[in-house]
């Protein structure tokens, strides 16, 4: 089904009941969607001070009460427990299982953090011309890990993830003034072409997402991604930590035009 143009609340409400488990690329176009990573509130100042200190993949939208699971700014009435198509929880910083409601698992001290996410920006893209891949084939966007040292934060260190969109070669440039306008939900490419100048060895294989088609003439163009937290998390190893699924977003009741610059 396309819920392209359909009103963010509606596809939350799907989300809610259990209708829509699957990636959110192309959904509610026009309003931006996040990254989710909750933490236990031992850890909230060192990672909020992390995604300070690296806001290019880590764009703070929004940050909640210790243990509240209500979205305040975002979204109206939004249960960070169930609206999201799935959720990943982390033990050690091990992935443990992938889930569609979290309510079992919240605890009183746990604060989460919404990010920014690349998906807000591809309406944007497809409305300028640029074409998106992963939406026209019907897949999550690739996304890879990288060399790409992060600056740490108290005990959150680790490598950036980036997500790929071929770019026909002539409208390269194009994809980069429509995003640069967008740095809350990540702004411009980090990188353009040559995948093994950051630490990739073969674009044909995400560590994340799907593989999609790159034709003769495109760009291999990367951007910042909000799954890096998932990365931190791993080499940080809290004894719980919840993340969206790759492509499985929190959709805000936010227009894009109200996050640029």
């Amino acid at each position: 089904m396309d819920f392209s143009n359909e009103a963010p609340k509606k596809v939350r409400e799907l989300i809610r009941k259990g209708e829509i488990d699957y990636q959110t690329s192309g959904m509610c176009n026009g309003f931006a969607q996040g990254n989710l990573c909750i933490l236990p509130k031992k850890y909230a100042f060192d990672f909020l001070l992390f995604c300070n200190r690296n806001p290019k993949p880590c764009p703070l939208l929004e940050v909640g009460d210790v243990g509240s699971k209500v979205i305040k700014s975002m979204a109206d009435n939004g249960d960070i427990c169930k609206d999201l198509p799935k959720y990943r929880i982390w033990k050690n910083g091990v992935l443990e299982k992938e889930v569609t409601d979290i309510t079992e698992y919240w605890q009183d001290d746990f604060v989460y953090f919404l990010i920014g996410c690349s998906f807000s920006f591809e309406g944007e893209l497809i409305e300028s011309g640029v074409p998106v891949r992963h939406i026209e084939e019907g897949k999550n966007v690739p996304m890879f890990n990288t060399n790409i040292r992060l600056n740490p934060a108290g005990v959150f260190h680790g490598n950036m993830v980036v997500s790929m969109r071929p770019i026909p070669q002539e409208l390269v440039v194009k994809s980069v003034n429509v995003t640069a306008t967008m740095s809350r939900v990540h702004g411009a490419p980090i990188h353009i072409g040559s995948p093994e100048a950051i630490g990739i060895a073969d674009v044909s294989k995400p560590d994340y997402g799907d593989a999609v088609t790159i034709n003769d003439g495109e760009v291999p163009v990367f951007w910042a991604c909000g799954v890096t937290p998932q990365n931190a998390v791993m080499q940080t190893k809290p004894e719980i930590a919840i993340t969206h699924a790759p492509g499985h977003m929190f959709i805000t009741d936010v227009k894009n035009v109200n996050l640029k610059y």
